[in-house]
């Protein structure tokens, strides 16, 4: 199945996104609300891998852009078995033409991912993962670098768009007790991947929108590395999605992240 839906994502990064990479037209481009955009490649990617992951085990699927759409689907993230897709993660980049950007989608049962997919189009990288079988790239398996032991060595990211002047401020002010925190790469699934292969040391997220995380948080965990809410609880996809979560190289670089970021 690993390598079945890996081609799926491949297949339709390569039919419906690749050829519009840099080339969208006028027209393609919609605001689904304020800065959140969505493209006709994202929703034709969308129905091309509904349709292959259902080919492969047909479960319902839970995709972005049909949440967007159907907000009820959501209750499929509790059943028995469903597919989660985020046909083009960084949409914004993608609009940009940035290359920073992923194909992301993850088997759950019972609302907990059992196998993940990060598909990088434009450097071919895909990462892949299966519970208790290790996390993958391009084939080979992948333990996540040991990070710096000092926090003043640890690198990290916390996108910022979300936040508040009175919030970015903060968040300058304690990221000069790290060697750098930026706002990261605009897409998740590209933001997974520079952390498990060890450009990132930890990465901060105000919300956790389940087709963001459901791929990345089961590829970092199964690579060593760990995600958790502030208070140190495991994220649930079905979770309110405005809560934060942290996700780091491993159980130590996370709580030197943590009593940093959320010092008194």
């Amino acid at each position: 199945m690993i390598d079945e839906v890996t081609q799926v994502l491949v297949r339709a990064a390569k039919e419906a996104i690749s050829p519009r990479f840099r080339r969208l037209a006028v027209g393609d481009v919609a605001e689904k609300g304020p800065g959140d955009l969505v493209t006709v490649a994202d929703r034709e990617a969308e129905q091309l891998i509904s349709q292959g992951l259902r080919e492969i085990l047909d479960v319902p699927v839970v995709g972005e852009e049909a949440v967007t759409d159907d907000p009820f689907l959501l209750t499929a993230l509790e059943s028995p078995a469903c597919w989660l897709v985020d046909p083009i993660d960084g949409t914004s980049n993608f609009v940009a033409g940035r290359s920073e950007y992923a194909v992301m989608a993850a088997l759950l049962r019972s609302g907990e991912p059992v196998a993940g997919w990060i598909v990088l189009p434009e450097t071919g990288q895909r990462y892949v993962a299966e519970r208790g079988s290790g996390s993958f790239r391009d084939e080979l398996r992948i333990h996540r670098p040991p990070p710096p032991v000092e926090v003043e060595q640890l690198r990290g990211a916390a996108p910022t768009k979300r936040l508040g002047k009175k919030e970015k401020a903060r968040l300058s002010e304690v990221g000069k007790k790290f060697a750098g925190l930026g706002p990261g790469f605009l897409s998740a699934g590209v933001n997974y991947a520079r952390l498990i292969d060890g450009d990132l040391d930890f990465v901060l997220y105000q919300r956790s929108l389940p087709w963001d995380h459901a791929a990345g948080t089961l590829i970092l965990s199964e690579a060593g590395g760990n995600s958790l809410r502030p208070d140190g609880t495991p994220y649930r996809l079905a979770e309110n999605p405005a809560n934060q979560l942290l996700n780091a190289a491993n159980p130590a670089s996370w709580f030197a992240a943590r009593d940093v970021l959320w010092e008194n």
